[in-house]
């Protein structure tokens, strides 16, 4: 199915889950930066709320409502039948998610989410990808603080090096933020399911093409004091190297072989080793469900930190590249990463997908294969920063 076809859809754009915390700061975002002839909509399964959301964006009265539930199918799919982009805040994805991939692979329509659960973007590739091939559905996941930083920031560094060499990249992940609710949610979901997530895994491997004649790697790294940063380097347990690395398997650009790393960075040991061993103990309480409710308890998805404490929060992730010769110190830098840059990530990535000139893709994408210097030119406009530190 053409691109082209699906013009005549309603909707340009339907947010789905607009009423929760990060899906009402990004339906705030498109309303105040959309362009005029923007056709979006917002959906959910609450009306009610729905409308009163309406009411509060500025311009509500041409943004249209749609009731959708993931308990309801039908629902979804005639969601899907209707957008020629899906962006879904529902989460946690692995337990809510596939109805509606499957519906925009199906449809053609294509599919955004914020996810960065490594289980359900492997059983979304298992599932879905072959499909959305041939329908020409964009299946794009982790397009907020995972991993549009990290995606986009190794490609921008890769593109400062030589090309047709072997490369390397580290990124070095520092910020103040505080979690939502939500976040925390789908990491005790993702916690507890260390087995599901491993099959899926494997069951991927069997699926994905072998690449030949290039090799693309995103191994974990071992604790260190990094120079290049100041700081010591801790390897990060998310779903960001694995997208880094299946956008340098996809794009010759990364050269003939290419190897990432991701850490944290905190400038002092004992923050460091605090920060250890407060996730291992986060680990170990989701393994006992008495104990993962009592943490859900605590933190509730819907909660989220005030606007006040958003306003004082950055992020800043520093990458260094090697290969050929030479070397560059690059840096993707911006405010709050878990709400407002993530609702800007996020709504960017929907635009981009509606109305840039992007390269012919299709299936389970990146962010970088799928918008790659458009996405990063809308997000140094919207105020994030991409730029070289320094080179030798």
């Amino acid at each position: 199915m053409s691109r082209l076809n699906r013009t005549d859809r309603p909707y340009d754009i339907v947010l789905f889950g607009a009423t929760g915390f990060v899906g009402t700061l990004t339906a705030e975002y498109l309303a105040a930066h959309a362009p005029e002839d923007l056709r979006w909509a917002i959906a959910g399964r609450d009306e009610e709320k729905l409308e009163r959301l309406r009411e509060r964006l500025p311009g509500g009265g041409k943004v249209g409502v749609l009731r959708a539930d993931v308990a309801d199918p039908g629902s979804l799919r005639e969601l899907a039948q209707n957008a020629r982009v899906v962006a879904t805040t529902v989460g946690p994805y692995v337990l809510h998610g596939q109805d509606l991939v499957a519906a925009c692979a199906e449809s053609g329509a294509d599919y955004l989410d914020l996810s960065g659960e490594p289980e359900f973007v492997d059983l979304t590739y298992v599932r879905h990808d072959a499909r959305a091939r041939e329908t020409g559905a964009r299946l794009v996941h982790a397009c907020g603080f995972d991993s549009v930083p990290h995606d986009l920031g190794a490609y921008f560094t890769v593109r400062q090096l030589p090309e047709g060499v072997p490369l390397t990249v580290d990124g070095y992940v520092t910020t103040n933020a505080m979690f939502s609710g939500g976040t925390f949610a789908s990491a005790l979901n993702q916690f507890a399911r260390v087995r599901p997530m491993l099959t899926a895994e494997r069951d991927r491997r069997r699926h994905e093409p072998r690449l030949v004649g290039r090799r693309a790697l995103a191994p974990t790294g071992a604790p260190h004091f990094a120079k290049e940063v100041g700081a010591w380097a801790l390897p990060l347990p998310t779903i960001d190297p694995q997208i880094v690395r299946r956008s340098a398997r996809a794009l010759e650009r990364y050269g003939p072989d290419f190897r990432y790393r991701h850490y944290a960075a905190a400038r002092h040991l004992p923050v460091a080793v605090g920060g250890i061993a407060l996730t291992g103990g986060i680990f170990a309480a989701a393994q006992l469900p008495a104990a993962r409710r009592w943490l859900s308890d605590r933190l509730k998805p819907g909660d989220g930190p005030s606007p006040e404490r958003r306003a004082k929060s950055w992020f800043t992730v520093r990458f260094v590249g090697e290969g050929g010769g030479r070397r560059v110190f690059t840096e993707v830098a911006g405010g709050d990463p878990g709400y407002g840059e993530t609702a800007k990530m996020f709504a960017e990535s929907a635009l981009s997908l509606a109305f840039d000139d992007l390269p012919p893709t299709s299936g389970q994408v990146t962010t970088a294969v799928a918008m790659g210097d458009a996405l990063t030119e809308r997000l140094r406009t919207a105020g994030l920063t991409f730029r070289v530190v320094a080179s030798w």
